[in-house]
């Protein structure tokens, strides 16, 4: 497991990647800087550079609160602040480790991704 950090303006959310072939891949493209942008009021997505290796991954993941996942099909970065239904393509990374706070703000907002110290 690779603990991580987002941060949104001055807050900084801790997080824990999954010891899993996509949460490593996730780990290894960092740090990131990207633009997360609110989705069906339930998640927060962003672009990801490229796509990630999902070998071994289920084939659909029930979302909870404060998970970091990835939608496979269009290879985006999807956040929860919301638990969502099971969804085809929908792969764990990881999750938030506290409050999601900083995650509630409207509209689009950059944050960067980055490995914790």
């Amino acid at each position: 497991m690779t603990r991580i950090q987002i941060v949104i303006d001055d807050t900084v959310l801790p997080a824990t990647l999954d010891d899993s072939t996509a949460g490593r891949d996730f780990a290894d493209m960092l740090p990131l800087d990207l633009t997360l942008s609110d989705y069906h009021s339930t998640e927060k997505i962003a672009d990801l550079p490229r796509k990630l290796d999902t070998s071994g991954a289920p084939a659909s993941y029930k979302p909870e609160t404060g998970d970091i996942t990835l939608y496979a099909p269009w290879g985006n970065l999807a956040i929860f602040y919301k638990p969502f239904q099971s969804s085809r393509g929908l792969v764990r990374l990881g999750e938030i480790d506290g409050p999601l706070d900083a995650l509630l703000k409207d509209g689009s907002y950059p944050a960067r991704i980055e490995l914790a110290e």
